[in-house]
């Protein structure tokens, strides 16, 4: 009976270091954005395909203990297809970004979800969008976009 209950509970632990993907669309994401009101927000649009977004996750995950003090929050949103889920997840967990909310696009009006986030992005990747603690989109970057660039904007709102 003791290694069935130890079994359970490891199973359990191990669920928790990994990271899920949660399902976000054109209509969930400015209700998403409403949890954040308060803070200053970055979101990471980002894929596992994509060599920039690879190479700006880790920076962001830094940024994000860096300045979370100061009330930075960083979320990601996957652009992964439905069969590279499991690579984005492992890629989060890779990173040390298993501990930031995290979500995966999944509209049903691809377009319709792209400029609602911002009219000027074109859905190109990396995009990290960067909201103040009112919930306001400040600034957008796209495309590959200098950490000191991005640091530098969110140290203004903080």
């Amino acid at each position: 009976m003791k290694s069935i209950l130890l079994l359970i509970v490891g199973a359990t632990f191990a669920m928790a270091q990994t990271p899920a993907l949660k399902p976000v669309d054109e209509l969930a994401y400015p209700r998403l954005l409403n949890g954040f009101k308060g803070k200053v927000l970055v979101v990471d649009f980002w894929a596992t395909w994509c060599v920039p977004c690879r190479v700006e996750l880790p920076q962001l995950v830094k940024l994000q203990a860096k300045l979370k003090a100061k009330g930075l929050e960083v979320i990601t949103i996957s652009a992964d297809e439905p069969e590279t889920t499991a690579a984005a997840v492992k890629f989060l967990k890779d990173v040390g970004a298993g501990g930031l909310p995290a979500y995966i696009k999944r509209p049903k009006d691809d377009d319709k979800f792209i400029t609602g986030v911002d009219a000027k992005w074109q859905g190109a990747l990396p995009a990290v969008i960067l909201y103040d603690r009112a919930g306001k989109r400040v600034q957008s970057f796209f495309g590959e976009t200098p950490m000191s660039t991005i640091e530098a904007a969110v140290q203004k709102l903080l």
